[in-house]
């Protein structure tokens, strides 16, 4: 039996934040550069503001307050983990949507990468 694919459509609600943030974080928590970073399950607490903060950006529904790389500032990454981790999610993005707001969670996704490895190298010195 053929399984009939679903047609794309683009990001819209909080449904769609939800299941691109818990798709693309399943994945990065079965990557093998990424899962010693993200663990083997994203706890609860932490899912909460990524739905937050992507619902803002993209939506620009003000459901987020706060700055997101704080957070970020302590954790082992290097550049591998930030090209493996965009390319995560914009395979995740381009694989379960299709549209403006899709094509602007990418671009978004690009700006903060390139925000936290700027922000990063600054620490380390």
């Amino acid at each position: 039996m053929r399984q009939i694919q679903k047609e794309k459509k683009d990001i819209t609600d909080i449904d769609d934040i939800r299941l691109l943030v818990n798709t693309f974080y399943f994945r990065a928590s079965k990557d093998e550069l990424l899962s010693p970073i993200f663990g083997t399950r994203m706890p609860e607490a932490h899912l909460d503001p990524l739905y937050r903060y992507w619902q803002t950006i993209l939506l620009q529904q003000e459901t987020y307050l706060g700055a997101p790389f704080p957070k970020h500032a302590d954790l082992p990454l290097t550049h591998q983990h930030f090209d493996r981790w965009l390319s995560l999610f914009q395979d995740t993005v381009d694989e379960l949507f299709t549209g403006p707001v899709a094509e602007t969670a990418k671009f978004r996704a690009i700006k903060m990468s390139e925000d936290f490895r700027f922000k990063m190298e600054l620490t380390i010195f």
